[in-house]
């Protein structure tokens, strides 16, 4: 029975959500900003890790928007690399139970011949067929008119990348969006 579901699962595309027994070995490292959690990200990818950002859950919020998913078998290195520039996060908490899982920052909507993205407080809106970017909105970050200016009218694949041009949570969440509207889009 249980393979006849998972050739089901596989001919539809669609995979199951990760709960708490697929997020076994994972952690999440806890930052005072979110321009730590930017920085750790780049840093951590940089070394070559596996990370993801993610909004924290319930249960961890600390005034930060993000916290980074991370391998924690991996905590002594991860930890070591932060160090080393001089990041060091609030706390490193594995995630053991669902009440710990962190959250996604994006969720995806279709509207027809478009697909709007939204990651944690911006939306990015792209006509499907021709990748044309149509609207930017949500914020609250003092460069989001800027962003919108410089991408509306622009197609995705020539389009200056959004943390090229803004570096506020917003100018991040937006990069977050542009880069789920590529992989959706262009494929």
């Amino acid at each position: 029975m249980k393979s006849f579901l998972k050739r089901f699962r596989r001919d539809t595309g669609k995979s199951p959500k990760p709960s708490a027994e697929g997020r076994q070995g994972k952690g999440i490292l806890v930052f005072r900003s979110t321009g730590e959690v930017i920085r750790a990200e780049r840093v951590l990818r940089a070394k070559g890790k596996k990370v993801r950002v993610m909004g924290p859950p319930p249960q961890i919020q600390t005034g930060c928007d993000m916290v980074i998913e991370f391998a924690l078998m991996e905590q002594l290195e991860v930890k070591r690399i932060l160090g080393d520039v001089g990041l060091e996060p609030l706390g490193v908490v594995p995630v053991d139970s669902p009440l710990l899982t962190p959250v996604g920052l994006y969720h995806v909507k279709e509207l027809g011949a478009y697909l709007m993205v939204r990651a944690a407080n911006m939306k990015l809106t792209v006509e499907r067929g021709t990748g044309l970017i149509v609207n930017v909105s949500g914020g609250g970050c003092p460069d989001v008119p800027y962003l919108a200016q410089e991408l509306v009218g622009q197609n995705l694949r020539e389009a200056p990348q959004p943390l090229e041009l803004g570096h506020t949570l917003c100018g991040y969440a937006l990069q977050m969006a542009f880069e789920e509207a590529m992989r959706r889009c262009l494929q």
